[in-house]
């Protein structure tokens, strides 16, 4: 699922070149890495390895990079190439850091093997921020988002705008983005199976499959250019943010 989702952004990227959406590849293919990393640990058992990238990509680097395609729409091509910047460099450091990072505990663990035991202070206290603060910006941005699209649903109630979207569409796409970050959030806790790696692999495919479904009932089929309620979104905000000051 991630894989899809990662080659229909990467598509729509190579199409329309919005940063935006560079920013969603970019975090599904980590999505994708976790995945097989988390795969193979279930075939063959966790390795240093797969440990790592599985970390690295799935605990640490794959949401904040999501968030940043918020960013992106919501606070404008300025803010969102410093956010960028910003997190490059601290996707290179942490990517640093876990690959060096010394193992602490044995992987032979039925399950997944736990941060805290397994790892040090720094690459905990990294996927905690980095989970944390992109997921806040995400549920933050979609639940935001989502309340401006229905004010403009109310106003504008007989409207369909290009290849049949309309606000409700772009609102219900807002609902699911924050409905599959809360679900990935949880990492298998909303039920318990008694396996740990069952319970985090179904909750880990229910929780991108609603992130993609957001994804497609943005762009249904036929629909080849950005919304126009897209656009007097993102004017919305730009009319709320104060002019930069000039010299």
């Amino acid at each position: 699922m991630s894989t899809a989702f990662c080659l229909s952004t990467l598509e729509r990227y190579r199409r329309r070149r919005r940063a935006h959406e560079l920013a969603w590849t970019l975090s599904m293919a980590m999505f994708a890495l976790a995945s097989l990393a988390y795969f193979l640990a279930a075939g063959i058992g966790w390795g240093p390895f797969t440990f790592r990238y599985f970390y690295l990509f799935g605990a640490i680097l794959n949401v904040p990079y999501l968030a940043l395609g918020t960013v992106y729409l919501l606070g404008g091509e300025r803010r969102g190439d410093r956010t960028r910047r910003a997190l490059n460099l601290t996707a290179a450091f942490c990517a640093g850091v876990v690959l060096t990072a010394p193992i602490k505990a044995s992987l032979d663990v039925p399950g997944i093997p736990s941060g805290k035991e397994v790892f040090g202070v720094a690459p905990r206290v990294m996927a905690a921020v980095g989970s944390g603060v992109a997921s806040v910006v995400l549920i933050g941005g979609a639940v935001w988002s989502a309340v401006k699209l229905l004010q403009l649903r109310r106003t504008q109630a007989n409207t369909v705008v290009r290849g049949g979207i309309t606000p409700g569409r772009l609102a219900l796409t807002n609902v699911l983005i924050a409905v599959g970050t809360v679900i990935l959030g949880t990492g298998g806790a909303l039920f318990s199976t008694g396996d740990t790696m069952v319970d985090f692999g179904i909750w880990l495919a229910v929780g991108v499959t609603a992130l993609f479904a957001g994804f497609l009932v943005s762009n249904p089929s036929g629909a080849t250019e950005r919304s126009p309620y897209w656009q007097e979104l993102h004017d919305l905000v730009r009319a709320e943010q104060p002019e930069p000051a000039t010299a």
